[in-house]
């Protein structure tokens, strides 16, 4: 099975884009889309022409913010949106997809924000996540895929 994920940066500007004949070039069973920056109803209309996958998405309250999708070949055994905690569940940031040997998890973590004002709300994130992968770890292998928003050197950062 070929898995691709693709922090999008907005599934309506990518849209504008290549983004149909990249999907074609890449041959992927999996799409995990991350950062789609529109409401569950507005990447389905983005993505209505697009033939032959089972699409699922998850949008944050806000509008224009985060937001994860799947786009999947063959049809998962189920679908879980979110980590089930309240204090996270608000932006659309994860969704695990069951398969019969594995879950799929796609996320678009949260940062820390300028001058890490969100530091200790992503500690706390990352506790909760790791607890919530451990748990779908349980009953099968998981495979995680996502924009970790993991950065160390200004390099890493598109506007350090």
């Amino acid at each position: 099975m070929r898995l691709v994920s693709w922090n999008v940066n907005g599934i309506r500007a990518v849209m504008k884009k290549e983004f149909m004949s990249s999907l074609q070039a890449m041959e992927t069973d999996v799409l995990c889309l991350q950062e789609t920056k529109a409401q569950d109803e507005q990447v389905i209309e983005a993505l209505k022409e697009l033939d032959g996958y089972h699409l699922f998405t998850n949008s944050a309250e806000k509008k224009g913010y985060s937001g994860t999708a799947i786009l999947s070949r063959c049809e998962p055994l189920s679908i879980q949106y979110d980590m089930g905690i309240e204090e996270h569940d608000n932006e659309g940031r994860v969704i695990a997809a069951e398969f019969k040997a594995f879950f799929l998890v796609t996320v678009y973590t949260p940062n820390s924000g300028s001058e890490l004002k969100r530091l200790e709300y992503r500690q706390q994130w990352d506790k909760d996540f790791n607890d919530y992968l451990k748990a779908l770890e349980a009953s099968k292998p998981v495979v995680v895929c996502g924009d970790l928003n993991v950065a160390h050197k200004d390099i890493d950062l598109a506007r350090p």
